[in-house]
């Protein structure tokens, strides 16, 4: 018999270890980075990522290891919760401290009695549970780089693959390293790791490391390393034998290490894997097996204790049992239990019990769980393979309880529909469940919204809808069936119509209150303003007479929404949320909306101070409940950003978007990555270009398509190329709805690159015509009123439509000037700018400078470095002393992140030049920046078609800017205008990437 011990060297997996040490060393260096290891069974993933663990420690990292389990889609968050078990019990450790302060964490390790937080169960839990996550990882990092091991992701639950996606997306700078292993044989076609596998690759951050089969030479010696400590061939595999067992193995390192094994007791190998394996099983005595077939049916791994009751042996025969099995490496042994050695051996001796032996070992584990008040999953799942139906539901619901309140809504639906499923096969169903079969129902389909199955929710309330007869559950489901439809953007009809059954059905009771709210909510979405108004006052009636609290929070914000878009008062509208924001609902999802909203209209009409209050104490208390990545948690930090953007503390706001992820993957990280642009572009940093290349691929979503382009269209304005500008413009105008605010702060920046080209007409009245439609119009008629922004806008673009027509006179722009003055510095400095040229045309050149002058200082004070280089060059050309000569543009960090930022020219105002371009060959000097990147290509040999999609522009505006060089460099062919680049020294294709 060949006694073996652990494998001590990693053969022939240099390639694969140097790349995931290649992640390694970037996130020690500051860059999150995730490797995704797969490779088929036995290939040798976790021996090269316990070298790759190992290495790490060596180097002062935190390691987190945590296991999927093959019944891991119905335990949630299973890695997490192992690997935070095994780091909260080292005392000393960093991950402890960390992970006991998170209540969301610290109810994840055994032990931990508490329920969920109050008001926080289903989606609003897993978005505090991720936060919470991401919060301690950042935390320790802090400290020490982290590297996080998920093993075996094949067998992972939703909310763990959910959870992965989400630190991949999120982790940016900070010190953590994640690594993912999974079988490739095991992801079949509609496997649900693949689309997520998929999702991940296409992120930078992400390196795929495939482990292939081990090389004749490789495995050669690796059975000759086998063999130096002990574990090598004998007998009848030597020579020949050797040969058999390298080419049977197909480069597999475990089975050959089987093989090996086998063929030291035998003369002939098995056929299989499994027979393989299960051949080796058999060399052990009888009891050592049988010991071994109750371990399978634990799983990977089982408890020393549950062991020796499961198997019913004294203390004496099981350890001499776990002994041998021990020493022929088949378990191996931990501080509290035993491990299979590998999974496929578990698997194997599981499939390999007869139906009535599996049958009964499971009942013999749902019993000794059940004792000892184990996990209800985990008793969910030996109950139902051990046919014991009446306890799988009694576990089921409560299982399905328990992922909700953890923040794993889509293994909470699992549970409640494999109750549901066995229902009818359970006498007095009713009584174990301790609900009936329509709330457990329910409950279900709360569960697949908090997972983003609308749809499906929608479809299972509709189901208990129509075999309802109890007005009390007719009312409630048609309210859920109206709330899921809205979240779904499903059929608004329906919305209303089940809403409005709802409220007929209900008794005078909180459940009228919060019927007769999502009646308002659904009545607002279909514009029937009056009778939402005269409903969600009712709900506010209802609510304070029944004390539901929620209801009439949510009857507040509906009002104060109503009285805002078409009432006559914002003051009123802001007393309404004023009252909601007073004290708790029970609900932090609606409090955080109605901090939200108040924020929202404070900033809108001005009140700038009051707003970033507002914002700040929203930020706080989505931070202490752990919802800071909770939907109006996201969104009160990005209205916190904009109100420092307006106020002029771009610092501040900087420090903000350091948060705003910049390689994006989902629609809210998207929006929230777009904000970041305001200051970025207002700056010029050179990481726009990067975060405009992620953003291109959500443009067709109207909010983000509306701030990503609108700013990449100023950011090729400050770079001299208002014809890319035109091409955002129009883009932006053809997908808003006409009576959007937004199609006025988009036609100005229209208007702006118009009149920079000259051009009048059409274009200009029509981009006009539609600021001035928007400004007076809603949806559904005459607007009641436009706030300060919208007007200062408004006022904006008049200005510009002047100024293209040539026919501007100061006036225009001290009023766009003063409509700014509410507190929105950028924008009254830029239009004191425009202010200050239309000064000097008029001759009035003391006017000029003071306003000028005033414009400098906010721009230099600001670090917004494009309009000061422009702004200088104004004054150059006006002849006055720049008062900011000694004063630097922004922060030295700020200055060398824009050290290479491009100022065009810009009629009446050209932009200032690149520091260090003041001797720019003269046939080049009339060329715009975007000019000489499409000179460069030309000269590079690049056709029209291939420049447009390096600069991201179209091919239209290629061959616009291609004739305008040719006039201006006076030839009349792209040959003779790429030899005058050549001339001149212009580097063929040197400018190469997206300026957008």
């Amino acid at each position: 018999m060949v006694a073996r011990t652990p494998q001590r060297v990693l053969i022939g997996r240099s390639a694969e270890l140097d790349r995931l040490v290649g992640v390694l060393d970037a996130a020690a260096a500051g860059l999150a980075g995730v490797a995704l290891v797969g490779g088929d069974a036995g290939i040798g993933k976790t021996r090269l990522v316990t070298e790759l663990c190992d290495l790490a420690q060596r180097r002062g990292f935190v390691t987190l290891t945590g296991q999927c389990a093959e019944l891991g889609d119905a335990l949630p968050y299973l890695p997490l919760a192992d690997a935070l078990r095994g780091a909260a019990a080292d005392a000393g450790g960093p991950v402890g401290p960390a992970v006991t302060a998170r209540p969301a964490l610290r109810r994840l390790l055994p032990g931990d009695e508490s329920g969920p937080a109050e008001g926080t169960t289903g989606g609003l839990a897993q978005q505090r549970l991720f936060g919470s996550v991401l919060d301690m990882l950042s935390e320790v990092a802090g400290r020490q780089p982290v590297l996080f091991v998920f093993e075996d992701l094949h067998w992972a639950d939703r909310s763990t693959r959910d959870l992965l996606v989400f630190l991949t997306r999120m982790l940016q700078r900070e010190r953590v390293c994640l690594v993912g292993t999974y079988r490739t044989d095991d992801l079949h076609r509609r496997h649900p790791l693949r689309p997520v596998l998929a999702e991940l690759r296409r992120l930078p951050l992400v390196t795929s490391v495939e482990v292939p089969p081990l090389g004749d030479d490789d495995m050669a010696e690796y059975l000759a390393v086998l063999d130096r400590y002990g574990e090598g061939p004998a007998g009848p595999v030597a020579g020949p034998g050797l040969t058999t067992v390298i080419e049977r193995a197909g480069g597999n390192p475990f089975f050959a290490e089987e093989l090996l094994a086998a063929g030291t007791e035998r003369a002939r190998l098995p056929g299989t894997l499994a027979d393989l394996l299960l051949a080796r099983v058999e060399t052990l005595p009888e009891t050592a097996r049988q010991v071994l077939r109750v371990a399978a049916v634990a799983g990977r791994r089982v408890g020393h204790d549950l062991l020796r009751d499961a198997t019913g042996l004294g203390d004496l025969p099981l350890e001499d049992a776990l002994r041998e099995i021990v020493s022929q490496r088949l378990l191996t042994a931990g501080s509290d239990g035993y491990t299979f050695r590998h999974a496929l051996l578990q698997e194997a001796v599981y499939d390999d019990l007869l139906p009535g032996e599996r049958t009964r070992l499971h009942t013999a584990f749902a019993a000794l769980l059940a004792e000892r008040r184990g996990s209800p999953a985990e008793l969910a799942h030996h109950h139902l393979a051990g046919h014991d139906l009446p306890g799988a539901l009694r576990a089921s619901v409560e299982a399905g309880r328990l992922a909700a309140g953890l923040g794993a809504p889509a293994e909470a639906h699992r549970h409640f529909e494999r109750a549901l499923e066995v229902w009818n096969q359970v006498p007095d169903a009713e009584r174990l469940a301790g609900e009936n079969r329509a709330r457990i129902a329910l409950a279900s389909a709360a569960a697949a919204a908090a997972a983003g199955d609308y749809h499906r929710a929608a479809e299972q309330v509709r189901r208990i809808r129509r075999e309802a007869s109890d007005p009390v559950l007719i009312a409630e489901t048609g309210e859920r069936l109206s709330y899921y439809l809205a979240d779904a953007g499903g059929d608004e009809a329906e919305a209303v119509a089940s809403a409005r059954e709802a409220v007929d059905a209900a008794p005078h009771s909180p459940l009228l209150a919060r019927a007769l709210a999502t009646y308002a909510r659904a009545l607002f979405r279909q514009y029937h303003e009056e009778q939402a108004a005269a409903t969600a006052s009712r709900a506010l009636e209802v609510a304070e007479a029944t004390g539901a609290r929620d209801a009439e929070v949510s009857a507040l914000v509906s009002l104060a929404l109503i009285e805002e878009e078409f009432g006559s008062s914002v003051e009123h509208a802001v007393d309404l949320l004023t009252r909601a924001t007073r004290r708790a609902s029970g609900d932090l999802s609606i409090d955080l909306r109605a901090r939200f909203n108040l924020a929202r209209i404070q900033y809108e009409n001005g009140a700038l101070a009051v707003a970033a209050r507002i914002t700040e104490d929203g930020v706080r208390l989505a931070g202490e409940t752990g919802l800071t990545w909770s939907t109006f948690g996201t969104d009160l930090r990005f209205l916190h950003y904009l109100v420092h953007y307006a106020d002029g503390d771009w610092d501040a706001a900087e420090r903000l978007a350091g948060g705003f992820g910049v390689r994006v993957g989902t629609r809210a990280e998207a929006q929230l990555s777009s904000f970041a642009l305001f200051v970025e572009v207002g700056r010029g940093r050179p990481v726009a270009d990067e975060r405009l290349r992620w953003l291109s691929r959500f443009w067709s979503d109207e909010l983000i398509g509306y701030m990503a382009r609108g700013m990449a269209a100023e950011q090729a304005l400050w770079r001299g190329d208002p014809l890319t500008a035109l091409d955002h413009v129009d883009a932006v105008v053809a997908a808003l709805e006409p009576f959007d605010p937004s199609v006025i702060r988009i036609a100005a920046t229209g208007l702006w690159a118009l009149a920079d080209l000259g051009r009048t007409g059409e274009p200009c009245d029509d981009l006009l015509r539609r600021a001035r439609w928007a400004a007076q119009n809603g949806p559904n008629g005459p607007r009641g009123r436009l706030g300060p922004e919208g007007m200062a806008w408004l006022a904006r673009a008049e200005a510009e439509w002047h100024r293209a027509h040539g026919t501007e006179d100061p006036q225009a722009w001290r009023r766009a000037t003063a409509a700014f003055g509410f507190g929105f510095r950028y924008e009254e400095a830029r239009s004191r700018w425009r202010l200050a040229e239309s000064l000097l045309r008029t001759g009035d050149r003391a006017a000029a400078r003071a306003e000028w002058e005033r414009a400098v200082h906010t721009a230099a004070a600001l670090g917004a470095r494009p309009f000061l280089q422009t702004l200088r060059a104004v004054g150059t050309r006006a002849g006055f002393p720049d008062p900011t000569a000694t004063v630097p543009a922004a922060s030295p960090a700020g200055d060398a992140h824009a050290r290479d930022t491009r100022a065009g020219d810009t009629q009446g105002g050209a932009a200032g030049e690149r520091p260090g371009a003041a001797r720019e060959p003269a046939r080049l000097s009339a060329l715009t920046a975007r000019e000489r990147e499409v000179l460069a290509h030309v000269a590079g040999g690049l056709a029209n078609r291939e420049i447009g999609e390096r600069l991201f522009i179209s091919q239209k505006t290629v061959s616009v800017h291609v004739s305008n060089i040719l006039a201006k460099l006076g030839v009349t062919s792209r040959t003779q205008a790429a030899a005058v680049g050549l001339q001149e020294g212009l580097s063929p294709g040197a400018a190469d990437g997206n300026t957008v």
